[in-house]
């Protein structure tokens, strides 16, 4: 074992600054002007490794490469960063189909775990596809797959619409 220590630190724009832009635009413009670098990335994303990827109205995607300073203890990507990109990419889903105006949070989501990540899997892409919107709730369903589009985890999810 080791006794070097790993260092990973991250730096990040003013999240408060980026909430207010969101809510002067329709949740396409703002996911759209965070994928293409006009606005900067939330710092969760930042935090857990994860980068923006294709943005449609109903489905976005998101890019994770396991590292080091995600592992848990037996040295895979902890199912909590899994969780987090899962809940990222169906609330992302969901937000790219409200006007200006409207926001969501997450109520409750359930992920299923099918295989480890680790170094050896490479990069993953996380997929989210609003399947509801209501006024009130929407639906979305996750999964999370590796560079040969096997299945690592899958999820699904209920938000609140709120105004």
């Amino acid at each position: 074992m080791s006794d070097a220590p790993r260092q990973h630190s991250i730096a990040w724009s003013d999240p408060a600054a980026l909430a207010a832009a969101g809510r002067t635009m329709s949740g396409m413009e703002f996911l759209t002007a965070m994928a293409e670098g006009r606005l900067p990335p939330p710092p969760a994303l930042l935090l857990i490794g994860a980068r923006m990827g294709s943005i449609e109205e109903g489905r976005v995607t998101m890019r994770l490469v396991p590292a080091e300073y995600q592992f848990n203890p037996l040295g895979t990507v902890h199912g909590g960063i899994l969780a987090t990109l899962l809940d990222s990419v169906m609330g992302c889903a969901v937000h790219s189909r409200l006007p200006a105006g409207r926001g969501y949070t997450t109520l409750e989501f359930k992920v299923n775990f099918l295989r480890g990540v680790g170094l050896s899997t490479g990069e993953v892409m996380a997929e989210g596809n609003a399947v509801h919107l209501g006024r009130r709730s929407a639906v979305a369903e996750g999964r999370i797959l590796d560079g040969a589009g096997r299945p690592c985890a899958t999820a699904s999810t209920t938000c609140i619409i709120f105004e």
